[in-house]
């Protein structure tokens, strides 16, 4: 289990495709179309699914890696924080194995705003 979990950070990490579930873009509505969503769920831009749970989602496809992301606006009321976390997740814990979004050009700024905006409504 511990080495096919490394395995997978290693993919995410090196932007390996991990596939996002073919349900993802029909749950668009579920939050309004928000574009937030349509990065997060991508397999070519946010690709949170592969670490994250969400609500909302199946959960067949969604990662059980990193934290669950519910109850976004009260885990992370500093909404500048939590915009720091997804640029860049080493600057606060170096062992982070999220990779650092903004610093290394896999989200744009508007992107990373986009998909704030969306956690939020998580």
């Amino acid at each position: 289990m511990r080495q096919r979990i490394s395995l997978l950070m290693v993919a995410v990490v090196l932007g390996a495709s991990v596939a996002a579930p073919a349900w993802a873009e029909e749950d668009d509505e579920a939050h309004g179309g928000m574009p937030g969503q349509a990065v997060a769920f991508s397999k070519k831009l946010g690709n949170c699914l592969a670490c994250h749970a969400m609500p909302g989602t199946k959960g067949e496809m969604a990662g059980s890696i990193a934290p669950p992301l519910i109850a976004m606006k009260l885990r992370w009321p500093d909404r500048a924080k939590l915009r720091a976390q997804i640029w860049d997740a080493t600057a606060a814990n170096p062992k982070s194995v999220m990779p650092p979004m903004g610093k290394h050009k896999i989200l744009t700024d508007q992107e990373i705003d986009q998909v704030v905006d969306f956690i939020y409504t998580l």
